[in-house]
């Protein structure tokens, strides 16, 4: 998969681990963005003495001052100047008002992101300052909290790779709620939103000069529930994330330590009401569970019906029925195993691979019980929807069948089953399977009077969509090939 920095890998000085961490940057820079106001783009050295974007965010907080998305692009001619003096000196630099038009002014600070004293990029803050007024305390907190990571990334202490990395349904953000810590723990600042998040949570109705560690264990009801990582999260000691629940209310934490080059001076911490998203997870939870529980009791009422054809082909005389029953048998037994593979997961989607293992052994054995059948299965059919996977079933169940009663007759054998998954011109995706025997040979399309092989024509065509062939073997025996259209 394509990523920001393929463009400059061939001529970027990238030791291990700086790739990776200026992922782990444009990955959590909204963040940043929300705080300042302020779009944020970041730059790289190009060939030629000049700089290309290699990434642009957009602030949630506040209009955009660039409309036209310009990634990919080489830096304006103003703006050169201003990025090579912070690639250089390490230091971050502000624009004057050379940059100021008669339309709009604009703040432009550019931060030079280090790691292991190495410049590996170069981010530029770009703030609209023509409707400027008179900032509120929450707008001074919210710059100055953006100042001090962009400051801890010039001394490659944020991001910091002990932060969970991939998504996390609710997952806070800034204009959900933010909490400014000081070293030991005291709110300095909470936004109207934070206050509201823990007033949810239990009516509390100030934050400021408290220390939300003792606010957050007052509020719990049951302590035996709460998680190990609260206290450090609380306390603004480590760039972590948890939950704590009370009065039915749920609240996400995340914590970013504030450091400086010699200590830790405080910490943000983000949170959001994430009652309702975790009530819709709990019922998408409960009915994956009802619907696996459904595919359980589907299987035992198979298996029942199983075991009362088996019972009930005991009782026949007529050795035609008899059989006709013992069939019947087996294609009700393939149905339950499709049921039992699903109600073992929690997708809708069946490892066809696995299932087939023991359905084509199984199915082999059943239909040769006075001699030796070999069974071999070579490629892949992967994952396939249930949908495809039970009429599938029992049309490999049907043409193994065949293959031992007419393919091989009384004779010893072996019987193959290959599967490949392939992708053709239009981009949609293909199955081929194929069963052979090395048996005496058809010599053509068998009779199509047969109930099993009606069976098998029915599904393939109508279920399937797909197409079969009977084909003479390379050598000897048969190949039967189905032709199938796979459905996402």
């Amino acid at each position: 998969m394509a990523t920001f920095t393929d463009p400059i890998r061939a001529e970027a000085d990238f030791r291990p681990g700086d790739e990776e961490w200026l992922h782990l940057l444009v990955g959590d820079w909204q963040m940043v963005a929300d705080l300042a106001f302020a779009d944020l783009v970041l730059w790289h050295p190009s060939a030629g003495g000049t700089y290309v974007a290699l990434a642009h965010v957009r602030p949630s907080t506040s209009h955009t001052v660039f409309h036209s998305d310009f990634v990919g692009e080489r830096i304006r001619k103003d703006l050169r100047p201003l990025v090579q003096q912070a690639w250089t000196s390490g230091e971050s630099q502000r624009a004057g008002e050379e940059h100021w038009t008669q339309e709009s002014a604009m703040r432009i600070e550019a931060f030079p992101m280090v790691r292991n004293g190495r410049t590996l990029a170069v981010v530029t803050s770009h703030q609209d300052l023509s409707n400027s007024r008179m900032a509120s305390r929450l707008e001074q907190t919210y710059k100055q909290c953006a100042t001090d990571l962009l400051r801890m990334g010039m001394q490659g202490l944020w991001p910091d790779f002990a932060t969970p990395t991939g998504s996390r349904r609710g997952a806070p953000r800034v204009g959900d709620g933010l909490i400014r810590l000081d070293a030991e723990g005291i709110v300095q600042y909470a936004s109207p939103n934070g206050v509201s998040a823990y007033r949810r949570l239990g009516g509390v109705d100030s934050l400021e000069s408290r220390s939300l560690a003792e606010v957050t264990t007052g509020l719990l009801r049951d302590h035996r529930l709460v998680d190990e990582s609260l206290a450090l999260v609380v306390t603004g000691k480590m760039p972590w994330r948890t939950e704590v629940e009370s009065n039915g209310v749920s609240l996400s934490l995340r914590a970013i330590p504030l450091r400086d080059g010699k200590k830790r001076y405080g910490a943000l911490v983000l949170c959001r009401d994430v009652t309702e998203l975790r009530r819709r997870e709990m019922e998408l939870v409960s009915k994956d569970a009802t619907i696996r529980e459904i595919h359980h009791r589907v299987k035992n009422n198979l298996q029942t019906v199983a075991a009362l054809l088996r019972m009930q082909s005991r009782r026949m005389v007529s050795e035609d029925g008899k059989q006709g029953l013992e069939q019947a048998m087996r294609r009700v037994a393939t149905i339950a195993l499709v049921h039992e593979t699903l109600s073992q997961g929690l997708s809708q989607n069946v490892d066809f691979d696995e299932l087939i293992d023991r359905q084509f052994r199984l199915a082999a054995e059943v239909a040769s019980p006075g001699q030796v059948v070999h069974t071999e299965r070579s490629g892949s059919f992967g994952g396939l929807p249930s949908e495809l996977a039970t009429p599938l079933s029992l049309v490999v169940n049907e043409l193994v069948s065949n293959a031992v009663e007419h393919g091989l007759g009384e004779r010893d054998g072996t019987v193959s089953l290959h599967a490949v998954r392939r992708t053709i011109a239009d981009g949609s995706e293909r199955l081929r399977v194929v069963v052979s025997d090395d048996g005496r040979g058809l010599g053509s399309e068998p009779r199509k009077d047969g109930l099993g092989l009606q069976i098998v024509r029915t599904l393939v065509t109508s279920e399937l969509a797909g197409t079969i062939e009977w084909e003479p073997g390379a050598h000897s025996g048969t190949d039967v090939i189905l032709d199938l259209p796979l459905r996402s």
